[in-house]
């Protein structure tokens, strides 16, 4: 799916884990958002349900932290793909349903550790990722690997993906801490190749997340002058993280900015910068969805 700068925006939804928090579902460390999946799914679909009602056009399976790093390995050995495709026929069942065509997104989380590229494993990420695509296949529309700060996490997704014959989203975070400067990955290579990878490995949209507003439009830039794919941006509503930071590992302040509407002032940068997919990451809720739907309805 290429789009130009000119295509229909496409909506995403928002974060999960606090909007599960919020009303109420069961939720702690460190199972994070994967515990009301295996307690109480029925808030899973509740929070799914809430993102269409905002007007998503895109709701992503609730399959972050069903990965060892957050259950750990014998649950994940005995249950993980149990979960997965509960996650998947959750999603499934909420967009079936929905009176507006909805997208379901499979995520694909960064398995050794969010923000983490000197984490990253390849050998183990391998079977952890293979369980979760062989059980969410039946469900998606389109794979959305999420919060890589690796090309080598990329390549990975590419191979276990190119099987399923579904499109491919590639997200990935971007260094923080150098807004201004050359947009970078936190492993330190640059957007420009993570760009040109994602179109060698027939991915069909580049996406950016999990980072701070601040750094998102430069990242479109280069993306939208290195390759032919959807750009996409969904940004997260918390400070700045250290090198040494892990996703999840703590809940952070929500940023006073980052209400729908200063979250909507960066998503229109962001438009214009040539992004056509727009969404929201961790801390962020269905009333900036409803937000970012007005704006570009």
């Amino acid at each position: 799916m290429t789009q130009s700068a000119t295509s229909p925006m496409i909506v995403l939804d928002g974060g999960t884990g606090r909007e599960l928090m919020r009303i109420g579902a069961p939720f702690k460390q460190p199972e994070w958002s994967a515990l009301a999946l295996i307690e109480a799914p029925e808030y899973v679909t509740r929070v799914h349900q809430s993102y269409v009602d905002a007007g998503a056009d895109v709701i992503t399976t609730n399959t972050y932290a069903v990965v060892p790093f957050h259950i750990g390995d014998q649950r994940f050995t005995t249950h993980g793909a149990h979960w997965a495709t509960l996650a998947g026929s959750l999603a499934r069942d909420v967009a079936d349903k929905s009176p507006h065509r909805v997208m379901v997104a499979g995520s694909l989380p960064p398995v050794c550790g969010s923000y983490r590229p000197d984490l990253v494993d390849i050998g183990r990420a391998r079977p952890i990722l293979a369980v979760l695509v062989a059980a969410l296949a039946p469900f998606v529309d389109h794979w959305q690997a999420e919060t890589l700060s690796s090309l080598s996490e990329a390549e990975l997704v590419g191979e276990l993906t190119a099987p399923t014959g579904k499109p491919l989203w590639l997200s990935f975070t971007i260094d923080d801490d150098h807004a201004g400067a050359e947009p970078k990955l936190r492993s330190g290579e640059s957007v420009a190749d993570a760009a040109r990878l994602a179109q060698r490995i027939g991915a069909t949209a580049i996406l950016f997340n999990c980072s701070q507003p601040e750094v998102m439009a430069d990242a479109v830039r280069v993306a939208r002058a290195t390759c032919n794919l959807a750009i996409g941006v969904y940004a997260n509503a918390f400070p700045p993280q250290g090198d040494d930071a892990e996703a999840n590992s703590t809940l952070c302040d929500i940023r006073a900015d980052l209400d729908p509407a200063g979250y909507a002032a960066f998503a229109r940068a962001w438009r214009d910068a040539g992004a056509t997919i727009l969404g929201v990451c961790c801390w962020i809720g269905p009333e900036h969805i409803a937000a970012l739907r007005v704006v570009f309805k």
